[in-house]
């Protein structure tokens, strides 16, 4: 009967409902989760089993590390392996941490010097020893920082473990932020086979923070006004037979400055049209349109959000934004889909595409 019984408590824990709920779990069992880590106990029973579905009740895609910085201070690292989107919650969940002696509470896994970053997977060993850098820069795409990292030891046979392993290296070396927003592309390849003069790894962090520099002083002050723009309705037929209809922002996407707002934001709706060859009936357009508009209004070109256009086809609508940032955008979105939820199932895509390339299907 014991199981029973335990489990018949456990449901009536009170469910976490917000950051706060979170902290107030966390502060009255600090103390055990102090204990099992310090004295290295059943980690994965007492703390990961125990933690991570709480976690989980705020947010998918929220995980964490774990351990003792000393013998009086333990460290919780709240991190979103890398999706963008997830980023500006978890810096937030951290921002609202209690004050508690023994712990130290951090947003997303920090950069290390890179005598402490030693990787070991599958065998192999990713250090500043063994990996190299150098950059490819383009006369067509100048501001994007594409990046080849050389390993000595990448075949055709490890190239898997090796690309994991350099990722894994460089969430540490860089930083989880960094890692996820100041590269543009990354190619990995073998030492032998690089074609330009390879520079030590730890140059790396410093070339990324020159172009970031380079790239702020030439786009943070370019805004644009689509007040005037033209936009153009589209229709095709999709594969399956049934139409696609688009509203795209023609001046917009021959706008010289794009990289300005690298961000793409790409928020997909999906209604049912099954009795509409994939097309919403009249009222569900109009509350796509009052969902829409919610976001223009609340997405503004002059605080850098410009509205590309949207797509309607096959039971969803996608409406896109380039934008200067990602914060806001994804906190803005999360908001409104989350309010619109008991209507329609919505997500949203957040990801760097400095010269807008998925775009171009739009364009003649």
């Amino acid at each position: 009967m014991l199981p029973i019984m335990f489990k018949f408590f456990k449901a009536q824990e009170k469910p976490i409902k917000n950051y706060e709920d979170f902290w107030d779990w966390f502060r009255t069992n600090e103390n055990s989760f102090f204990e099992v880590l310090k004295k290295d106990g059943n980690v994965e029973r007492d703390f990961t089993n125990k933690i991570f579905p709480k976690l989980s009740q705020l947010r998918d895609g929220f995980f964490f590390l774990a351990g003792m910085i000393d013998n009086r201070v333990a460290e919780l690292v709240l991190t979103v392996d890398g999706v963008v989107k997830h980023i500006p919650f978890i810096e937030d969940l951290v921002q609202k941490a209690p004050n508690l002696d023994n712990w130290n509470f951090t947003a997303l896994k920090p950069a290390l010097d890179i005598e402490n970053v030693k990787i070991n997977i599958g065998g192999y060993e990713f250090n500043s020893q063994n990996l190299s850098f150098y950059p490819i820069e383009s006369n067509l795409c100048p501001d994007e920082i594409d990046i080849v990292i050389a390993h000595e030891d990448l075949t055709d046979d490890n190239k898997s473990v090796i690309t994991n392993g350099i990722g894994l290296f460089l969430d540490c070396f860089l930083g989880e932020l960094n890692f996820a927003v100041s590269i543009d592309n990354l190619t990995v390849i073998s030492s032998e086979d690089a074609k330009h003069e390879r520079i030590p790894i730890q140059k790396l962090k410093d070339y990324l923070i020159w172009r970031e520099k380079e790239f702020v002083e030439k786009y943070d002050a370019v805004y644009y006004n689509s007040g005037d723009d033209r936009y153009s309705g589209l229709q095709a037929e999709m594969q399956n037979g049934n139409p696609m209809l688009a509203v795209i922002n023609n001046d917009l996407l021959e706008w010289n400055q794009k990289p300005s707002h690298p961000w793409i934001l790409d928020i997909d709706i999906s209604y049912d049209g099954s009795h509409n060859k994939g097309l919403p009936d009249n009222e569900t357009y109009k509350k796509l349109d009052e969902l829409e508009n919610e976001l223009m209004l609340a997405l503004k070109d002059s605080d850098g959000y410009l509205n590309i256009g949207r797509q309607t086809a096959d039971n969803h609508r996608n409406i896109y934004f380039a934008c200067k940032g990602f914060r806001n955008s994804s906190k803005v979105t999360d908001g409104i889909l989350e309010k619109y939820r008991s209507e329609f199932d919505g997500d949203y895509e957040l990801y760097k595409d400095k010269y807008w390339r998925f775009f171009n299907r739009f364009v003649s």
